[in-house]
Formats: C-alpha cells, sequence, structure tokens
C-alpha cells in the first residue's frame, strides 16, 4: 500500500476542519439575517404556540428555545419555563437573563415577556408541553426549584449559570419529567447527561 503524501493529507484536514467550521454557520443563518438590524426593533410578540389560558382551563407546563441574538445565535439559544396552573388566566414566565446583572438586576426573571414570544426575532421553538390533569403537583415542584436556584444574582454566558443550565436545574430527581436540552443548549456537564 502506497503512504499518502504529506500535502494530500494536510488539503484533507483542512477540508474535513473547513466543513466543520461552516457547519454551524450553516446552522444558524436565521441568526445571522438578524445581524444587521438592532436588536430592540426585532419582532417579540407571540408567536402563537401557547394555549390561550382562557380557554386552557387544564395546567400547562411548557418550555421554549430561541435562537439569541448577534452572533452569538450561530450556536446558542435562550431557553425558558412558563407554568400554568389548573383555571390560572394567566402565564407565569422564568428564564434567567444576563443583561443587568452587573448592575445588581437579578439573574432570574419573572414574566419580562409573554409565555411564547418571539426572542428578539427568532420564533421560539417549543422544547417540551405537558398538560391536563395532575400537572398541578409538577408545577408546584418547579416553583419551588425556581425559588431555590442557586444562581440568582449571578449569569455568565460559559459555561454558566444562564438561561440553559437554569432550565436543566429546574427538572430534578423528584419531578416527573426531564427536558433534555438541544445540542447548541448544553452548557454544562449536567445538561448535557440528562436523558430523554
Amino acid at each position: 500500500m502506497r503512504a499518502r503524501s504529506p500535502g494530500r493529507a494536510r488539503v484533507g484536514r483542512v477540508a474535513v476542519l473547513g466543513a466543520l467550521l461552516l457547519l454551524p454557520l450553516a446552522a444558524g443563518c436565521a441568526a445571522l439575517e438578524r445581524l444587521g438590524q438592532n436588536w430592540w426593533d426585532l419582532r417579540r410578540d407571540s408567536s402563537g404556540q401557547a394555549p390561550d389560558p382562557a380557554a386552557t382551563p387544564d395546567a400547562v407546563i411548557q418550555i421554549y428555545a430561541a435562537r439569541t441574538v448577534g452572533w452569538r445565535g450561530v450556536m446558542a439559544v435562550h431557553t425558558w419555563v412558563t407554568l400554568k396552573p389548573a383555571g390560572a388566566l394567566t402565564y407565569t414566565r422564568y428564564e434567567v437573563m444576563g443583561w443587568g446583572v452587573g448592575n445588581g438586576a437579578p439573574a432570574v426573571r419573572v414574566n419580562r415577556s409573554g409565555p411564547d414570544n418571539y426572542w428578539f426575532g427568532s420564533r421560539p421553538e417549543l422544547l417540551v408541553d405537558r398538560r391536563g390533569e395532575g400537572f398541578d403537583g409538577l408545577i408546584a415542584r418547579v416553583q419551588a426549584a425556581v425559588e431555590s436556584y442557586p444562581y440568582p444574582a449571578s449569569y455568565r454566558t460559559w459555561p454558566g449559570p444562564n438561561s440553559n443550565t437554569f432550565t436543566a436545574y429546574l427538572p430534578s430527581p423528584s419531578c416527573a419529567w426531564t427536558c433534555p436540552p438541544p445540542p447548541s443548549a448544553r452548557t454544562s456537564s449536567r445538561a448535557a447527561s440528562r436523558s430523554p
């Protein structure tokens, strides 16, 4: 068998590396199209995925993920959880955000936006949708987990605490559900180790 020349091997490695670098770029084209716009002008209204609470008497638990703003959106998502106990006429949205944390704002934000709103131009993906009888106990456990979140005033893009490690923290062994974050949201070994 004839050995490959060093030049051909190098070209092959460069081709593989180039493909690996272009893959996230191709996957994040939606995020890149928002780059030229002012973040404050981007769409933030309802995406229409959360059921109307007035017409939905059952309990509802939903987790969403949307591409982040700017170049980070090529590889990163922002996640949040929304809860509606049975009979409630409104949702409660919980998320972790870094904006203002350095100036004393809390990292855990409550009802900053609607339950299913666009995240600065990015339509959220519905990751978890649990509803019906028997979920009020789970909602209470999730709310208790939010209250006991160990980083209520801390935020770090990598490796966390951030919105993704927050939603990964919420499903604890005492909960009756788990939510594996999307691959782009896996920012810690704990989040990556969750199983569906």
